[in-house]
């Protein structure tokens, strides 16, 4: 691949869904006016969604397929990441993209969290192996933000915000994965009241690079005497590099990197090993002034950092389906299937062919249905805000919200990504699996989306063993109610209604099956739990989707006749009439497979406990 085109942009977004999401069917500007947001309307929300599009696109667009193709190198124990990372960093906080919903306290522009999350699409979509790094300093900012002493938040938060220092998320340890529990790395106390660090962690995204002057670790670690297991476990900041009296960095505070993995895919995100205290010398402060307290302070950075997964899946996703649409309108391929038997008929683009429609609708659908269920998300965090402190039941309504659907954002945003990155490449065909398109990397680069932040498993447990019984379980029939609330209003709707049924029927699954794994847990049937919780995960996101599709379709299909005469109207009917086949392939096609799920987990087969070691092979 030659220079030119290595450093050609292919990222796309379509912005007129962004805006639709967040001004026609999450109504945000019922929010906008009004405090913390009183600063933001559509106007401001609008321009700033443009500006960073166009940022994305001219910026890190360009560097993903360098990244791919460079990765970072390991040299004389530091981290260089490939070439224009480093401008772009320095770019990307120049124009202010990462405090965009920084509090202006900090010197952010306070904007509400739905209008971020859009932001961070556009910014992982063009270049998710670079968005990671400024991804992990705001959510070790956050962590500091909410935990930390006074006299910490002062030293790094307008730092670690504004992109002088860099942040990480260090819990994996070589012998203890997604065990966080077994971690056996120490934090002895001092007498000066800060602690000596020891110990390894594994797989820590951004461990070390070249973009900032400084690297804030996180690092989970047990004090001499702390409790075995995770209640045991405190939380340190730990400066790569020593910080001076006067906010400087200072000299290196032993934290070496020990090698950087090489990987299929996010090539140009540095994962490292990093060795604490490898020469006795690695110093580390308490998070707040609480030992034992680290769990509950890293769930803050973990909840956050599994949204992001979830924004990073549909943000690739999303590219990898409109760069093969766009491929699917300009190659010239066969004669259309109605007239299959004339040898002499011209060829279409290949677009024109039922089974590639197929294709183009099924990933519109999923990528649709999944960001819809992010901004949701993002819209009741803004609530929360909103809300607190002059309406407690609304806001404790919209925190429930937030919680429930947090393992849903991750799990199944991330194992659709990698499925429609795969069918993307297959609308390529031959072509898709070339480097002279970008859908093979985006298929390599979203494989890791449900691997890490916690795997996929690990987010149907917390769904199915936490999230469901949170509230006394009113978080989970809030969320069943909601969707019963809208086919109640809308099953005579002119569009929608016929498709209600469906729904109506995947939400009597859903609510059954749920009903089926609170029987588990009370008979002492446990090990069932586990063997269904993926999969009633995956029935759990199909409703919600299905849900926000199709009241999207349904707010479509009622703007359409209000819609003037010409080619605006003409455009936004075009739109709204996507929006509508969208809703109602998903219906047709997706929802009807959660009643047959809810049917297979009923049967509760136990074949995966029965076999024996023995006899799955050799």
């Amino acid at each position: 691949m030659s220079k030119a085109e290595t450093a050609q942009n292919r990222y796309k977004a379509d912005l007129r869904e962004m805006k639709f999401l967040l001004f026609e069917q999450f109504a945000l500007g019922e929010l906008l006016g009004q405090a913390p947001y009183e600063n933001w309307g559509r106007d401001e929300c609008s321009m700033v969604i443009d500006e960073c599009y166009k940022f994305s696109c001219e910026i890190l667009g360009p560097l993903n397929a360098i990244g791919d193709r460079n990765g970072c190198r390991l040299e004389g124990g530091k981290v260089f990441t490939p070439p224009g990372f480093k401008d772009a960093w320095k770019k990307l906080y120049e124009a202010g993209w990462k405090s965009i919903a920084t509090s202006p306290e900090l010197d952010g522009q306070g904007a509400p969290h739905t209008v971020q999350v859009i932001i961070e699409e556009f910014l992982s979509g063009a270049n998710v192996a670079f968005a990671m790094y400024p991804g992990l300093a705001f959510g070790a900012a956050e962590v500091i933000q909410h935990f930390a002493t006074p006299a910490q938040k002062e030293l790094c938060l307008k730092r670690m915000y504004h992109g002088t220092w860099g942040g990480t998320m260090c819990l994996t340890e070589p012998h203890a994965g997604s065990d966080v529990g077994a971690a056996s790395s120490t934090a002895k106390k001092l007498p000066d009241g800060k602690y000596a660090i020891k110990g390894t962690k594994i797989f820590i995204s951004g461990g070390d690079h070249d973009l900032a002057e400084n690297i804030i670790h996180l690092v989970l670690a047990r004090v001499e005497g702390a409790p075995a297991g995770t209640k045991g476990l405190s939380l340190f900041i730990v400066p790569k590099l020593r910080i001076n009296a006067d906010g400087s960095s200072g000299d290196s505070n032993d934290v070496k990197v020990g090698s950087i993995e090489h990987k299929m895919g996010i090539n140009g995100s540095s994962t490292c090993v990093l060795n604490f205290g490898e020469d006795d010398g690695c110093i580390g402060e308490l998070v707040g002034t609480v030992e034992n307290h680290g769990m509950p302070q890293m769930f803050k950075m973990m909840n956050g950092a599994r949204i992001g997964v979830g924004l990073q899946s549909v943000s690739v996703a999303s590219a990898a389906y409109l760069n093969a649409l766009e491929y699917a309108k300009d190659r010239k391929q066969g004669a259309s299937i109605k007239h299959w038997k004339d040898a002499t008929a011209p060829r279409v683009p290949i677009i024109e062919h039922p089974d590639v429609r197929r294709m183009l609708i099924d990933m519109k659908s999923r990528v649709e249905g999944i960001r819809s269920l992010i901004v949701k998300l993002t819209r009741h965090q803004d609530a929360v805000n909103v809300y607190t402190g002059k309406d407690d039941t609304k806001a404790a309504y919209h925190q429930g919200q937030v919680d429930l659907l947090v393992p849903l954002v991750k799990a199944y945003a991330s194992d659709q990504a990698f499925r429609i990155c795969e069918t993307a490449i297959q609308t390529y065909g031959g072509a898709g699996y070339t480097q002279d398109y970008p859908v093979e990397q985006y298929c390599r680069d979203a494989k890791i989306f449900s691997v890490y932040e916690g795997t996929n498993h690990i987010q149907a447990m917390d769904l199915v063993g936490r999230k469901l019984g949170q509230n006394g379980g009113g978080n989970t029939q809030a969320f069943l109610n909601d969707i019963a609330t809208f086919i109640g209003k809308y099953e005579g709707h002119a569009f929608v209604g016929p498709m209600l049924k469906e729904l109506s029927a995947a939400h009597e699954a859903l609510a059954g099956t749920t009903m089926k794994l609170l029987g588990w847990f009370q008979g002492g049937n446990l090990a069932m739990v586990p063997l269904a919780a993926n999969r009633y995960l995956e029935m759990m996101s199909e409703v919600a989707c299905g849900w926000l599709l199709l009241e999207g379709a349904r707010i479509a299909h009622d703007a359409i006749a209000g819609l003037p005469a010409g080619a605006e109207g003409d455009r936004d009917r075009a739109y709204y009439e996507g929006k509508k086949q969208s809703a109602a392939y998903f219906a047709r096609n997706i929802l009807p497979g959660v009643k047959s799920k809810a049917e297979i987990l009923g049967r509760e087969d136990s074949s995966p406990l029965e076999i024996s070691d023995a006899a799955f092979g050799p």
